[in-house]
């Protein structure tokens, strides 16, 4: 029972560090937007805003918030491999080389099954009002904005399919959750809607949309195909991250005023 209720604080504590906090602004954020008067489809979320107008301090800022939200990954890796009993981290979520360009391909492949129908849900939700205009980045036209841009991505990747499926998958396992092969519904649930939810500033389309990539996701790593390997989720995350806040750009004006992308 105590070791139960370790692994519950456990688990509450590394959320309240990362993606729960932002999962309770988030809640937060769009109750604001309901209740300012300003309708959904005319509000603006920012994904990659500056963070000064001088441009060096501006990449200072952006490197050492990549750096800093990467920390609650290091931990997660940290608590998982100290864990007694268990087998050792590199076996458990998949983080050996052994199959570097299988991880690479199902990544790529994840990546284009997530992207298209991803697309939709947000153009679907500007069409019905529920989803804000999202501004891909804010950040000015300098040598260092594509690769922090990048970086941004392989940040997301990795502190979200880190935390809400290879390290919550685990730590649930330990509280006696996903005991057979079989996909357990509470792992399913809980990390859909974990994912869900920290999009919900950006309006309910983000939010159900992310939920159903939570579902695709858990289910894939937990499958034959997956068999617990978190490198292609996030070698697939970063690269649906990569084609929003860069290759938005490449998109034609015309396109992008339609879905509402600034």
């Amino acid at each position: 029972m105590i070791e139960r209720r370790r692994i519950q604080w456990e688990i509450w504590i590394l959320l309240g560090l990362s993606l729960g906090r932002s999962a309770v602004y988030a809640v937060v954020n769009i109750f604001a937007r309901l209740t300012q008067g300003t309708p959904l489809a005319d509000q603006t979320a920012t994904l990659n805003p500056s963070q000064s107008p001088r441009p060096y301090l501006d990449l200072t800022y952006q490197l050492l918030s990549i750096a800093f939200a990467l920390v609650p990954v290091l931990l997660a890796v940290y608590l998982l491999a100290i864990r007694r009993g268990a087998p050792p981290v590199t076996k458990a979520i998949g983080l050996d080389a052994r199959r570097p360009g299988r991880d690479v391909a199902w990544g790529v492949a994840l990546a284009a099954a997530i992207g298209v129908p991803g697309l939709a849900f947000y153009a679907l939700g500007r069409l019905l009002g529920i989803t804000v205009s999202v501004q891909a980045s804010a950040l000015s036209e300098h040598w260092w904005t594509v690769p922090v841009l990048v970086l941004s991505a392989l940040q997301n990747g990795a502190l979200e399919e880190f935390i809400v499926v290879a390290y919550l998958f685990e730590r649930t396992r330990d509280l006696g959750w996903s005991q057979t092969s079989r996909l357990d519904w509470r792992f399913l649930t809980a990390s859909a809607l974990l994912r869900g939810s920290y999009h919900l500033y950006q309006g309910f389309g983000p939010f159900l949309g992310n939920a159903v990539m939570g579902v695709v996701f858990a289910w894939w790593y937990r499958s034959r195909w997956g068999k617990n390997r978190v490198l292609p989720l996030v070698v697939a995350h970063t690269l649906l991250d990569v084609v929003a806040f860069v290759g938005y750009a490449l998109i034609p004006a015309s396109w992008r005023h339609s879905l509402g992308i600034t």
